[in-house]
Order: C-alpha cells, then sequence, then structure tokens
C-alpha cells in the first residue's frame, strides 16, 4: 500500500467512528517514518494517541485534547513479513485502538497503558506479594491479544482443555513472524510459559495460555466463590 493510499485508509476509518467518540481529537496525523519500540528490537510502534491534559477541576474535551498519529513505515515493515497481512483491517484496528485511548484519558482512566502497574505487578509476582493473574493486559496492547511493557512481550493464546490435548504445539505470532513451542502437560486457569530462543535482544517473552471458561465459572470468580488456577513453565521456540 503506498504512502497515499494508506493515508486515506487512516482518515477514511478515523470519520468512520461517531462523532460522539471523536470529541476532543484535533486531528490524525499520519508520518512515514516507522516507530520503533523503544526498549525491545524489532518491535514496530502502529500509532499512538498524543493527548495533553490541562489543569481543570475536572475533565472534559475542553481539557483534554488528543492527536493521532499512525506510522506508515510500521505497517510496512509487519506487512514485509506476512504476505496475508490486511492493511485496511489493521488500519482499521489501531484508529479504534488510539481513539480508545483518548476517551480513556477523557474520563481519567488509563487501562491502555499502565506500564507502572504492570511492572509493580510483575515485581510482586517474583518476590513473594499478591499479583493479579491478568496484569500483562494493563501494558500497551501492540497487536491483538500482544501486550507490551518495557522490555516485556505477552502473547495471548485462549484455549480449551480439549485444544490442548489435540495440539502438538503451541503457534503464537509476534508481529507477523510464527513461532511455535512445545504443549505444557496441563493447562490451568492462566499458564504463563516463558519462552527463550526468540531474536528479540534483551526482551522477556511470554506466552500466556488462557483457559476458555463457561459462563457460569466467570460468574464464580466474580464474586469470589472460585479463584484462578496459576500455572509458569518455561519452552524454547521453533520457527
Amino acid at each position: 500500500m503506498t504512502f497515499a493510499e494508506f493515508e486515506r485508509a487512516a482518515h477514511e476509518a478515523f470519520e468512520a467512528i461517531p462523532a460522539d467518540y471523536r470529541t476532543g481529537i484535533d486531528g490524525l496525523v499520519v508520518v512515514r517514518e516507522a516507530e520503533p519500540h523503544p526498549h525491545i528490537p524489532d518491535i514496530w510502534t502502529l500509532g499512538y494517541c498524543d493527548t495533553e491534559v490541562y489543569p481543570s477541576d475536572f475533565e472534559n474535551a475542553d481539557t483534554v485534547r488528543s492527536t493521532i498519529r499512525l506510522f506508515w513505515g510500521s505497517f510496512r515493515k509487519l506487512a514485509a513479513r506476512d504476505d496475508e497481512f490486511d492493511w485496511i483491517a489493521e488500519v482499521h484496528e489501531t484508529v479504534e485502538h488510539e481513539v480508545k485511548h483518548h476517551l480513556e484519558a477523557l474520563a481519567g482512566e488509563d487501562q491502555l497503558g499502565d506500564v507502572d502497574a504492570v511492572m509493580e505487578h510483575d515485581f510482586r509476582r517474583f518476590n513473594g506479594g499478591d499479583w493479579d493473574p491478568h496484569y500483562y493486559r494493563w501494558g500497551e496492547e501492540m497487536a491483538p491479544g500482544t501486550w507490551v511493557a518495557e522490555d516485556l512481550v505477552f502473547v495471548e493464546v485462549p484455549l480449551s482443555a480439549a485444544d490442548l490435548r489435540l495440539r502438538d504445539g503451541i503457534d503464537f505470532a509476534i508481529q507477523g513472524h510464527w513461532y511455535t513451542i512445545p504443549t505444557p502437560d496441563e493447562l490451568g486457569d492462566v499458564h504463563f510459559i516463558l519462552v527463550d530462543g526468540l531474536p528479540l535482544g534483551g526482551a522477556r517473552v511470554e506466552v500466556v495460555l488462557v483457559r476458555k471458561s463457561s459462563w457460569l465459572e466467570s460468574a464464580k470468580r466474580l464474586f469470589g466463590s472460585s479463584r484462578l488456577r496459576v500455572l509458569e513453565s518455561e519452552a524454547v521456540a521453533g520457527d
């Protein structure tokens, strides 16, 4: 996709979002260059929401202003690795994701990019404290099911117990490149698998297997009558 085509698709995706959800967003800017992740080599930022909050006793569209930026070069990096890369779908998903960043800033929340909370719970996890088994989702979602916080990368794979028995290996992708790890013996409810053998410099990569649960099981956990069974293991990735 050429730069002009990409820019047109980006603005069409932005304009397709209802105007009420775009209140306080001053516009969308398309950048030619690729935007590398600041901590992890070979990971590319597709877009981000540049938000400024002006002093006020309350937050609204007049005090929270944002500009959405998309990086054509980063999309090209991913497309070069994946013959089936869907430019239009990825553009729409990225624009919608960045608009959600703005809406959360407007509401005084930061659920999409709470890196400090990720790092705190990661520290608790490895030092005997209490931690949320889904803390990895508080990082920046670089792609569907893939979250990054500084030098930590988490790839979520939803599975059922039957899926686990039928699989010879677990396939997962990091920005268009597919890898495989051996299937673990147990699934648990949330299973963190530390993955070695990936060309991502000093990044720590974990595949997180999440057991698909029924609505009844989800309700029990919501009301505190059932606890998640969390497992941890290690694996070496292969292409």
